[in-house]
């Protein structure tokens, strides 16, 4: 009876870990943007997705345009025509001028819409980059700016044009930049970028990347034993650094169009290393290789989204390097917590004994504590809920795979009550995004 009730709870936790995939067919993407001074004006041009700012989504923090309550309206508008589209964001652009500040030596500057132009639609599931020009007349002997770009249009890299030492700017979540000198002087040092980029690369794991989260978890579940997982973390991170690198340098170039055979293969990453714990329970001489060349294209996959922020043309390593070490420290940060949370599972494999108090304490954990973390989450918007709630889901259901690991006497009770079940949700997982990144 015991051994049925954790089966069962095992099994719940499975399904748990199967809803926490989010498929991004939407992807939000950062504005990238120039500023210049020319002529008496100061001219802002951006290239982004600016069906979503039409269509009212609120992209701070957001992953998918999916998932955000507009979504039916976002498609709506990618699928009108070049000039549709435009006659729909000159309406807009009101709204979109009054929300954007622009101040000059203290004075808020007039924005007007100089030319927008919009490429042809295309394969509506994927993200169109529109570009957008509008400028506002400098005050004569102006000496400084300062631009607040609203969190609900997401994250804007913006760099300023035709000066010495241009300023490099990243701007997300609101708020009022320092003032930028308009004759140059204020480009980011190798050190301001290398601190800049890290939490960019933390963020790329935890929350926004959940497929690599499901890799490094793919590692972590093969065994109890620390030496595997070092070699395997190892020849993952090794082989993603090189290609990040040689893919940020551009010694190595994917064309856009073939992104897609890339993101499924890393899907086909997942299903692998995922597969292989639930019929090995040791390091096999080949899996380290097969990892290190999977971990290839994870790299590529890093590189196109680090390219796609921006990088500081005087500071590319710096940022490469802080870039990889946030990775590293997200990649780190997951097994962490997923080693602090089957500790107590893992300690009971070793002599099978049953744990009544610490499977009523997973089980706990579960059910009250991970939802509760929703309430300090949500004070970050809604957006932040939406990013999270996939790894409050994966964080549930390791939590009940281990009560029930726990309930039971059984040997190896952690590899077939946490381990075997945690791999094959992860398994499904990887299995459904390759059928959606070749085939939806």
């Amino acid at each position: 009876m015991k051994v049925a009730w954790a089966r069962a709870v095992s099994m719940v936790a499975l399904v748990w870990i199967t809803l926490a995939s989010a498929a991004t067919a939407h992807e939000v993407l950062p504005t990238i943007g120039d500023m210049e001074a020319v002529d008496g004006r100061i001219t802002f041009s951006l290239e982004g997705n600016f069906e979503s700012l039409v269509a009212g989504i609120d992209l701070d923090g957001l992953e998918d345009t999916e998932a955000a309550p507009e979504a039916d309206v976002y498609d709506t508008l990618r699928a009108l025509e070049p000039d549709a589209f435009m006659a729909a964001f000159d309406e807009y652009w009101p709204q979109m001028a009054s929300s954007i500040a622009v101040i000059v030596d203290g004075t808020p500057v007039a924005l007007e819409l100089d030319s927008v132009e919009v490429p042809a639609v295309g394969d509506v599931e994927v993200v169109r980059q529109s570009t957008v020009v509008f400028s506002g007349a400098l005050p004569e002997r102006a000496e400084s700016i300062q631009i607040d770009w609203p969190a609900q249009y997401g994250v804007l890299v913006l760099r300023q044009m035709s000066v010495d030492a241009g300023w490099d700017g990243y701007l997300s979540g609101g708020g009022l930049t320092d003032p930028v000198a308009l004759a140059g002087g204020d480009q980011m040092s190798g050190g301001e970028a290398f601190v800049r980029f890290i939490p960019v690369g933390v963020e790329h794991i935890v929350p926004l990347g959940l497929d690599h989260i499901l890799f490094v978890l793919g590692l972590f579940f093969l065994s109890v034993k620390i030496r595997p997982l070092l070699w395997q973390v190892t020849a993952f991170t090794a082989a993603h650094t090189v290609t990040l690198a040689l893919a940020t340098l551009g010694y190595v170039t994917i064309p856009d169009e073939y992104m897609w055979i890339v993101e499924s293969i890393i899907a086909a990453s997942i299903v692998y290393v995922a597969v292989e714990n639930i019929f090995t329970d040791g390091l096999n001489p080949w899996r380290p290789a097969i990892i290190f060349c999977f971990g290839l294209l994870h790299g590529l996959g890093f590189a196109s989204v680090l390219n796609a922020y921006g990088l500081p043309d005087n500071a590319v390593i710096p940022a490469l390097l802080g870039f990889n070490i946030g990775v590293e420290l997200g990649q780190l940060l997951c097994i962490a917590i997923a080693f602090i949370i089957v500790v107590s599972a893992i300690r009971l494999s070793e002599d099978g004994k049953a744990n009544k108090i610490a499977a009523w304490i997973y089980m706990g954990v579960a059910i009250l504590v991970v939802p509760l973390a929703i309430i300090p989450i949500s004070a970050m918007g809604p957006d932040a809920v939406e990013a999270y709630l996939p790894l409050l889901f994966m964080v549930a259901a390791l939590s009940g795979l281990c009560a029930a690991s726990c309930a039971v006497e059984r040997f190896e009770s952690y590899r077939h009550m946490v381990a075997m079940p945690a791999s094959i949700g992860i398994a499904l997982i990887g299995a459904y995004w390759v059928v959606e990144r070749v085939f939806l």
